[in-house]
């Protein structure tokens, strides 16, 4: 298992450093750069974008034929890791949830014609989206079987009505991929569709209110009453819905755990150059064992998170779904993330709770990590499953 990165690779990764370095980072001490739910604004956004777009740093792992570069998943996860430096940086590469995964599954499974119509407009930056599948109990969260969400067929059209919630990015969004229930059948009773802001009969009843900064277009509430999508925009055959999101989600939560590592990294930057600084009973604070301790831990766990994360990449590239691979990465990254931002806090005293650094942001925000695509419980349950089936060959040398 080598993990050194080639030289083409490791290039890649310096030019994003230097760029999120020199024109991201900087932005976040100026409060002109934040929108109304504490992202990045608008103007400074697409000013970002553009530039990203002219340096060859834009949608890495998407096909050249949709501007990407068209990098391998092990090939991604250094740059993703640099990009999330900044609490600012995934979104100016193209490269932020939830498009990264929709423009992933839909490069991987739409038809020609679905890519020009669907993928395209989101490779391009010009428009966001959505994948529209968690819904208020009874219904479907981390088990999907439980969906109550209905598209019935009628002629050559699917009929939706349903609830969902906590729908990533909703309100910014322009194109969705929407899962609903088209029979009972527990392994083939999904199917997935596409569809637009503008057509009728979905609404979004409302934006839910989060303890952390929130991505674009928030974490919504939609209604659907009767709304009518072409059977044309049905995404892979009647079916194939669970399908779809194995394809999406085993990489997208990798990618939420190549960005968390970013976030834990930049802490604990953030913790080793005040505690070098900061001065305390005759020494610096990096020189008391306590803190050496506090800070020598985060960084094995780093180096741990990173690990995991490689290997899960690397069995992705092979065509392997991965599953308890992706989960161990995505437990130990989640609860990584939390101990980082928590101990840079610690280490800070006063100025880590203030607004004086990104620290309580990233706080905040990390606090889902161990939520989002799949509660860490679920993982450890995955786990379990495999170990019970597996016995010792869990840990067999690939």
């Amino acid at each position: 298992m080598d993990f050194s990165l080639s030289p083409e690779i490791n290039d890649l990764r310096l030019r994003i450093r230097a760029f999120v370095d020199t024109h991201i980072i900087p932005l976040e001490s100026d409060p002109n750069a934040y929108d109304d739910h504490e992202n990045i604004a608008h103007e400074p956004l697409e000013r970002l974008k553009k530039m990203a777009k002219s340096e060859g740093l834009w949608s890495l792992s998407l096909p050249n034929e949709f501007g990407g570069l068209g990098l391998k998943v092990a090939e991604i996860a250094p740059c993703y890791e640099e990009m999330n430096r900044s609490i600012f940086g995934p979104v100016c590469f193209n490269a932020s949830a939830p498009d990264d995964g929709n423009m992933r599954v839909l490069a991987q499974v739409a038809r020609p014609d679905q890519k020009e119509k669907w993928l395209r407009p989101i490779a391009d930056g010009d428009i966001r989206s959505a994948f529209v599948m968690t819904e208020p109990l009874p219904g479907s969260g981390s088990d999907p079987s439980a969906m109550l969400t209905k598209a019935e067929k009628k002629g050559d059209k699917w009929v939706v009505n349903g609830r969902k919630w906590f729908i990533t990015g909703a309100e910014a969004a322009t194109h969705f991929i929407l899962m609903a229930k088209t029979s009972e059948d527990a392994r083939h009773g999904l199917t997935a569709f596409l569809f637009h802001k503008d057509q009728p009969g979905w609404r979004i009843v409302r934006r839910i209110p989060i303890m952390g900064p929130e991505e674009h277009g928030g974490h919504c509430e939609l209604e659907f009453d009767n709304m009518e999508i072409p059977d044309e925009d049905r995404l892979m055959e009647v079916g194939e819905g669970l399908k779809v999101t194995q394809i999406r989600l085993g990489t997208a939560r990798l990618t939420h755990c190549m960005r968390w590592l970013g976030l834990a990294e930049r802490s604990m930057e953030i913790a080793a150059d005040y505690v070098s600084k900061r001065e305390s009973f005759g020494s610096t604070l990096a020189q008391h064992e306590g803190v050496q301790w506090m800070m020598g831990e985060v960084a094995m766990g780093i180096e741990v998170g990173r690990l995991l994360t490689m290997r899960a990449a690397t069995k992705l590239d092979q065509g392997d779904f991965a599953r308890k691979e992706v989960s161990m990465a995505k437990i130990q990254v989640a609860d990584t993330l939390h101990l980082a931002a928590d101990t840079a806090i610690q280490l800070n005293g006063a100025r880590g709770y203030s607004k004086d650094t990104v620290l309580e942001w990233i706080y905040r925000y990390a606090r889902q990590a161990r939520l989002v695509d799949g509660a860490s419980e679920v993982h450890k349950m995955v786990l379990a499953r495999n170990f019970l089936a597996e016995g010792n060959d869990f840990w067999s040398w690939d």
